[in-house]
Order: C-alpha cells, then sequence, then structure tokens
C-alpha cells in the first residue's frame, strides 16, 4: 500500500503515478510518519482498529464536499480520495484473509490501486455514500479477523510480487495502510 507522497501523482489526462515502493517494511519497523508499530499490534486488537480507523474517516468525510474533493497538490490525493481507497482496501483484504481461510497458500489476484482510482473516479463519488460503503467495509473485515483462531492464524496467502504472509502477520499489515492514511488527512499520529 501506499502513503501521501507516493500514492498519487496526476498527468494532464488524470493518470496516476504508480507506487512501486514494498510498503512490508511496516512489520519490521514502525512507521516514521503515522508513528504505527505494525509489528507491535496484536491480532486481537486489528478488529477494533479497523472499527476505530472507520470511525474516523466518518468525521473527515462529514466535511465540505468541495473541500473533500480538493487536491492539497496535485500529486497528492484529496481526502475523499483517500477514503475511497481506504474503502477498497478493506473490501479487498477481507476477499484475500477469506482465501488465506479457504484455500491452501493461495496466490493472490493482482490489485492495480491507481487503476481503480481512476476507473471508480474516486474523486467525483459523494463523500456521504462513502462513508457508509467504508463503515460497512469495516465492520465485514473487523467480523473476519475476529471469527479467527487458533491455527487459522498462521494460514498462508502469497502476492505475485513475492511477499507471503501469515493471516496474523496479514493482519498487522493491512492495519498501518488505513492508519496511514488518516494521518495522511487529519496529521494526527497513532
Amino acid at each position: 500500500m501506499t502513503t501521501s507522497e507516493h500514492l498519487s501523482g496526476t498527468t494532464g489526462d488524470d493518470a496516476i503515478v504508480p507506487d512501486t515502493k514494498d510498503w512490508t517494511w511496516v512489520l519490521e519497523r514502525p512507521c516514521a510518519d503515522c508513528g504505527l508499530d505494525s509489528g507491535a499490534v496484536g491480532r486481537e486488537e486489528v478488529a477494533g482498529m479497523v472499527r476505530a480507523n472507520a470511525a474516523g474517516w466518518a468525521g473527515v468525510l462529514a466535511g465540505d464536499p468541495e473541500a473533500l474533493r480538493r487536491r492539497p497538490r496535485p500529486e497528492i490525493w484529496s481526502d475523499l480520495e483517500y477514503a475511497c481507497h481506504v474503502r477498497d482496501v478493506f473490501r479487498l483484504f477481507h476477499v484475500r484473509l477469506d482465501l488465506m481461510l479457504a484455500e491452501d497458500d493461495p496466490l493472490f489476484p493482482n490489485w492495480d490501486q491507481d487503476a481503480t482510482a481512476v476507473a471508480e473516479r474516486y474523486g467525483e463519488q459523494a463523500p456521504a455514500a462513502v462513508a457508509g460503503e467504508l463503515a460497512r467495509a469495516a465492520e465485514v473485515l473487523a467480523a473476519a479477523f475476529e471469527g479467527v483462531s487458533g491455527a487459522q492464524w498462521a494460514r498462508t496467502g502469497n502476492r505475485s510480487d513475492g511477499a507471503r504472509f501469515t493471516v496474523e502477520s496479514f493482519a498487522r499489515y493491512l492495519v498501518h495502510d488505513p492508519v496511514h492514511h488518516l494521518y495522511d488527512v487529519t496529521g494526527e499520529r497513532v
């Protein structure tokens, strides 16, 4: 996943500059930007952190719709675009968690977050609708993590770039993305 400095940059045709950084380092050390130490997050904490993050986004998305659509700089997403991305991350991680629990060592289908942002016209979506969708996606994902128990935490899954996760490391990796993006728009560190 990505941060504000790498998430998006536009060209004249609204294309987004892809982020190619490998963010799995957040499992090894705290993030100097948002302050989250993902490696220290207990797996039992993830569901609550997802729900708390969704509540933070509800506050952000209650703001002025035009202000939410405004990018602070052309290469940095607007608050609304970040919120759409977080909603879609929650949805994607639920799909991937289900794969890890249902299949032995699955390979996750690739997801181009930048192409999704353009195709789904993130900056034009209705903030109130995004708030509801984000809250629902967060609740579904949080409940799915609450349903994980015992040996399921050790089940594995893989990205096509070679990154390999257990359900437990996957949960810790996940939580950094929405926390970091909420920091991107509010400036509030964890």
